[in-house]
C-alpha cells in the first residue's frame, strides 16, 4: 500500500475557479501518450511526401505501435489570406489532415482528398480516426521561411512569443463526421486512456508543421536554406483555438471528470505523504520550480482576465522559491510546502505546485494514469428502491453549495447553454437578451438539484415517484452518481451572469497538458500543445520536456 495523506476534499477542489487554476502535469494525456511510445518502441516511417513547390499537396505519416499502425494524411493547401480564420464557421484552411487507422492505399487517398479539405461539408469513413484543420500563424510562419531560406536561425525570443507556426481550430474525433466510434477503439490497449487518439494526431501534426516550414524555405532558398536549429525546433508546438464547444463535456460526463480528478489528487496525496527526501531529489524539485516560474514570465496574454493571474502567478512562484530551502529539515516537506502554498498564495500558485510536486516521483505518479478512463455505462441505472427521503438527505449532504443559490434572483438564471442551429455546437445566450432559452441544454445542475430536493416528498419509494415525475430522472442519477464519483460535480452555478465557461475550458485542456493558455474572451481561448515536446527521432525515457529545460 502506497502511504498517502487525506485527499482534498470536493468542497476545495471542485470550485469553477480553482478548476480554471489547473496546470499540466504528469498524467496530462500528452504526457501519457509519449511514454507510451517510448516504453513500447513505436516506430515512425519517413513521410510519404507529395508537395509540390507551392506549398500544395499531401503527405503520410505512419506510426507503427506493437499492435497497430496509424497514419497521419495531411493536405496542404494555398488559401487566401482573407479565409484564413480561427472560427469553426470557417471553410477554409491552411493544411487539413485526418488520422487513418492502418495504411491508407492510393484509393484511400483520393477519397480523403476529396471529403478532407472540406472538413464538416464532407465526410470520412470509419477507416478513420480523427478530422482536423490548422492555419499559419502567418507573420512568424513568414518570418521563419524567409530566415531559413537565407541560412539564417530565427530570433528565439519571437520564437517563444508565439509558441506555435500553425495553430488548429478543431480536432474531431468518436465518430463525428463518419470517423469511427469511441466504443469501436477503446478495447485497444493504446488508446483506452482517454483522447489518445487526438493527442496522437496532434504530435503528428507539429512533425507535418516543422517539416512544411522547412521544405518551403528550402524551396525559396535552394542550397542556402538551413533547417531549424533542434532546440528551436522543439519549442514549437501546435496551437489551438477552443471555444466553448469543448466547456460542457465536464458535464456531460461527470463519472469521467470525478476520474481524472481522483487520479489528480490521488498522486498529490501520495507525493505529500513522502518523508526523508534526499538532496538529489531536492535540487531536482528546485529545478522544475525554477521552470515553472520561467514558463509563468513567458506567458503573454492580452486580456483582462489572465493578466493580472499571470502577475499573481509570476509573484507566488518567486515568494515559493524564497520559501523553497526552509522546508528542508520537515519531516515530510512537500506536505508542508502545500500546506504553507495554501495558506499564503492564490490558487493559480497553488495548483502550479500541485503539478511541480508530481514531476520527480514517476513511481508514485505514472501508474494512476491507466484510471482514467471509466466505462460510464455501467453506472447509468439509477436506484430505485432507495426512499425520497434518502435522497433528500444525500442532496442536503453533498449539494448544499446548490441549495443555498436563490435561483429567484435574475443574476442566477442570467445565461442559459443551447446548441447552434448552424454548427450544431454549443454556445452560451443571456436570458434577457436573446431568444432560445425554450431550447435550453440540461446544464442547469445546482438548479435542478435543488427543484428536485424542493419537490420530492417524504418517504415514498423513489422508483414511485419517478414514475409520476420522470422530469427528475436525469438529476436523480447525477445525484446518486455522485455517491460514488465525489469529485464528479462543478460546484457552481452554470447559469450564473459572471460565470467564465473559460475556466470549465482550462480545466479540460490542463489534462490535455496545454500550456500558455491565454483567453480572448470570457468563452474562448488559445493554447500550446506539445511545446517543447521531443520530436519522434528523439524520444527518450525522460520525461521532463513540459516546460523546456533552464539555461546552463
Amino acid at each position: 500500500m502506497i502511504a498517502q495523506v487525506a485527499l482534498r476534499p470536493p468542497s476545495v477542489v471542485m470550485k469553477l475557479s480553482r478548476l480554471g487554476s489547473f496546470h499540466q502535469s504528469r498524467i496530462s494525456f500528452m504526457r501519457v501518450l509519449l511514454r507510451r511510445l517510448v516504453a513500447e518502441q513505436w516506430r515512425f516511417d519517413t513521410p510519404d511526401w507529395h508537395v509540390d513547390e507551392t506549398g500544395v499537396g499531401h503527405a503520410v505519416y505512419t506510426v507503427h505501435g506493437p499492435d497497430n499502425t496509424y497514419s497521419l494524411v495531411a493536405f496542404a493547401h494555398d488559401i487566401p489570406a482573407d479565409q484564413r480564420s480561427d472560427r469553426v464557421i470557417a471553410e477554409a484552411w491552411d493544411t487539413t489532415f485526418t488520422l487513418h487507422d492502418g495504411i491508407p492505399t492510393a484509393a484511400d487517398i483520393e477519397r480523403l482528398r476529396a471529403n478532407v479539405p472540406l472538413q464538416e461539408a464532407g465526410r470520412i469513413s470509419t477507416k478513420e480516426l480523427t478530422l482536423s484543420r490548422a492555419n499559419r500563424s502567418v507573420r512568424l510562419w513568414e518570418y521563419v521561411v524567409d530566415c531559413l531560406s537565407r541560412g539564417e536561425q530565427p530570433d528565439e525570443e519571437q520564437l517563444h512569443a508565439v509558441g506555435y507556426l500553425m495553430r488548429t481550430t478543431a480536432v474531431y474525433g468518436s465518430g463525428k463526421f463518419g470517423a469511427a466510434d469511441r466504443c469501436d477503439i477503446s478495447d485497444r490497449e493504446a488508446l483506452c486512456n482517454p483522447f489518445q487518439v487526438e493527442m496522437l494526431t496532434v504530435y503528428l501534426i507539429r512533425n507535418f508543421v516543422m517539416d512544411l516550414v522547412e521544405y518551403m524555405a528550402k524551396v525559396r532558398g535552394g542550397d542556402t536554406a538551413v533547417p531549424l536549429e533542434p532546440e528551436l525546433r522543439r519549442c514549437m508546438g501546435i496551437g489551438n483555438s477552443t471555444g466553448l464547444g469543448m466547456a460542457p463535456f465536464l458535464v456531460h460526463h461527470p463519472a469521467l471528470l470525478s476520474a481524472w480528478i481522483l487520479a489528480r489528487e490521488t498522486a498529490l496525496a501520495r507525493v505529500r505523504a513522502v518523508r526523508n527526501v534526499p538532496d538529489v531529489i531536492f535540487d531536482e524539485m528546485l529545478g522544475h520550480l525554477q521552470l515553472c516560474l520561467r514558463n509563468a514570465e513567458n506567458w503573454n496574454s492580452q486580456h483582462d482576465i489572465q493578466k493580472p493571474k499571470v502577475v499573481d502567478l509570476c509573484a507566488g512562484m518567486a515568494d515559493v522559491l524564497n520559501k523553497f530551502n526552509d522546508i528542508r529539515g520537515e519531516d515530510q516537506p512537500w506536505d508542508a510546502l502545500y500546506n504553507w502554498v495554501a495558506e499564503n498564495a492564490c490558487e493559480d500558485v497553488q495548483e502550479q505546485i500541485v503539478s511541480a510536486m508530481l514531476e520527480p516521483y514517476p513511481e508514485l505518479v505514472d501508474d494512476l494514469s491507466n484510471c482514467m478512463f471509466i466505462d460510464e455505462s455501467a453506472h447509468f441505472k439509477l436506484d430505485g428502491s432507495v426512499s425520497t427521503s434518502d435522497l433528500k438527505a444525500q442532496i442536503e449532504q453533498s449539494y448544499d453549495w446548490a441549495l443555498e443559490v436563490d435561483y429567484s434572483d435574475p443574476k442566477e438564471q442570467a445565461r442559459f447553454w443551447y446548441v447552434s442551429e448552424a454548427k450544431l455546437e454549443p454556445r452560451l445566450g443571456e436570458r434577457a437578451e436573446e431568444e432560445g432559452a425554450d431550447l435550453e441544454q440540461p446544464l442547469s445542475i445546482a438548479r435542478d438539484v435543488a427543484a428536485l430536493h424542493a419537490a420530492l416528498p417524504v418517504d415514498q419509494p423513489l422508483a414511485d415517484y419517478l414514475l409520476t415525475h420522470p422530469k427528475h430522472r436525469h438529476i436523480v442519477r447525477r445525484v446518486q452518481l455522485n455517491q460514488k464519483f465525489p469529485y464528479s460535480e462543478i460546484r457552481d452555478n452554470l447559469l450564473e451572469s459572471k460565470i467564465l465557461p473559460i475556466d470549465m475550458l482550462r480545466c479540460k485542456l490542463s489534462f490535455f497538458g496545454a500550456t500558455k493558455f491565454d483567453p480572448r474572451s470570457d468563452r474562448w481561448v488559445r493554447i500550446c500543445m506539445f511545446k517543447n515536446a521531443p520530436f519522434p527521432h528523439e524520444l527518450t525515457d525522460q520525461d521532463n520536456w513540459s516546460y523546456g529545460v533552464l539555461p546552463c
